[in-house]
C-alpha cells in the first residue's frame, strides 16, 4: 500500500480559521530538496510556527497542546498556489489525515487524494459550525465517513455530505496510489494484451 487505508477517521481537530493559505505557507520552498516523503512534517508550516532562531511561536495553533488530532480545519481556498505536491507530503508526515474547509485549490485537492490525505470540502455555514464547536470545546470530536461520505460534530449530531471522485474514494479505502491501482490489475492487463495481435 502506498498509505494507511481511510475508512472512518473520529479525531479532534486542529483549527486553522485563515483564508487563503497557499502551499508556500504550508511548505516553504526552501525545504523541497528532498525527493523522499520523510521529514516534511517537521517544516509543516515553517515560518508561522517558529520564530528566525527556531524557537516556537507560542501564538500558533500547532504550537498550542489544546489542540491536536488527525483533521486539519482550515479557512477558504486552502492549498492555492503552486502545485508543489510536498505540501501535502508535509501535512500527511505531520500526522493529519483528513484537512477540512469551504473550498481547496483544484492541484492541493489532487495531491491529496493522490497521497492519502481526505480533502472535505463543505459549506461556509458548516465549516462556521466546525469552529465554533472545536473553540467551545477543543476536545470536540469530528466524525469523517468516507464509505458513506459525511461528516458529523459527534457531539451536536450536526452532519453534512461531501462529494469525492469514484475511483479516488476506491483508492483511499484501500490505500493506493495511482500505480497500486495499476498493479492490482496486472492480471486483467496483461490478458488484455495477449488477445490482442500485434
Amino acid at each position: 500500500m502506498a498509505y494507511e487505508k481511510f475508512e472512518i477517521l473520529k479525531s479532534t481537530a486542529v483549527p486553522l480559521p485563515v483564508e487563503n493559505v497557499d502551499t508556500d505557507q504550508i511548505i516553504p520552498a526552501r525545504f523541497l530538496k528532498a525527493t523522499e516523503r520523510v521529514g516534511f512534517g517537521d517544516n509543516l508550516f515553517r515560518d508561522w510556527r517558529y520564530n528566525p532562531d527556531n524557537t516556537p511561536k507560542a501564538d500558533f495553533v500547532l504550537n498550542n497542546p489544546v489542540y491536536k488530532g488527525k483533521i486539519l480545519v482550515g479557512g477558504k481556498n486552502f492549498g492555492s498556489g503552486s502545485s508543489r505536491e510536498h505540501a501535502v507530503w508535509a501535512v500527511y508526515d505531520y500526522g493529519f489525515r483528513c484537512v477540512v474547509s469551504s473550498f481547496f485549490a483544484d492541484i492541493f485537492r489532487g495531491n491529496c487524494l493522490n497521497i492519502g490525505v481526505l480533502p472535505v470540502q463543505v459549506s461556509a455555514e458548516f465549516l462556521d459550525k466546525i469552529f465554533k464547536a472545536i473553540e467551545a470545546n477543543p476536545e470536540t470530536e469530528i466524525e469523517v465517513n468516507l464509505p458513506n461520505q459525511t461528516i458529523t460534530l459527534l457531539e451536536s449530531g450536526d452532519q453534512e455530505s461531501f462529494e469525492i471522485n469514484s475511483y479516488k474514494k476506491e483508492n483511499m479505502l484501500n490505500g493506493y496510489d495511482d500505480i497500486d491501482y495499476l498493479t492490482k490489475m496486472k492480471a486483467e492487463i496483461q490478458d488484455f494484451a495477449e488477445a490482442r495481435p500485434f
